[in-house]
């Protein structure tokens, strides 16, 4: 099978005989989006990529949880979420910046192989990781995914209207970010 067909893979992954191969597909087809939502979070590549491989171990441990109620991306995208935010939780590495920690997120993107964006682009992972976890994830999603707030309230399990609130104080938190940093 060389075309992405979600209904086939789910029916294959419930196949005690095809999963392993159907869920090998499932990571090769997810895993870039994956690990970008994450690291966008997390900002560290080493970070993203442990995140990336603890939601596909969560996702083989649980496939035979997985109802169908919502589509295969959503549920990945969902453990990929809360993996990334209980990350932060435990490590509390950027709920609250103050300038030694904006200086440190500079620090760890100038000196991330990963990261090539100009001062400008900079100042903009500074200013989103300045804001709280949901905020930023939200802001991410629909920033740099262009998901639909539908997709993103199915995938968070929060409301259109919550969403779209948290992406506009997200922007205006950038916005003045930018405004104090000139």
């Amino acid at each position: 099978m060389t075309e992405w067909n979600e209904q086939e893979i789910v029916e294959q992954l419930r196949d005690e005989r095809s999963r392993s191969a159907a869920f090998t597909l499932l990571v090769e087809h997810y895993k870039e989006q994956l690990y970008w939502q994450i690291r966008r979070m997390v900002l560290v590549h080493d970070d993203a990529d442990d995140i990336l491989q603890n939601t596909f171990i969560k996702a083989w441990t649980g496939i035979d949880g997985y109802r169908g109620e919502a589509r295969l991306s959503t549920w990945l995208f969902r453990i990929a979420s809360n993996e990334t935010l209980n990350f932060l939780s435990r490590r509390r590495q950027m709920l609250s910046l103050d300038e030694e920690g904006v200086s440190s997120v500079a620090a760890t993107l100038q000196g991330d192989p990963y990261f090539d964006g100009d001062e400008t682009a900079l100042q903009l992972q500074q200013a989103i990781a300045s804001l709280p976890d949901k905020q930023r994830q939200v802001f991410n999603l629909k920033y740099f995914d262009e998901m639909r707030y539908e997709d993103m309230s199915s995938m968070l399990g929060t409301s259109v209207g919550a969403l779209k609130a948290s992406y506009h104080h997200a922007v205006k938190k950038i916005s003045n970010f930018f405004a104090n940093h000139d």
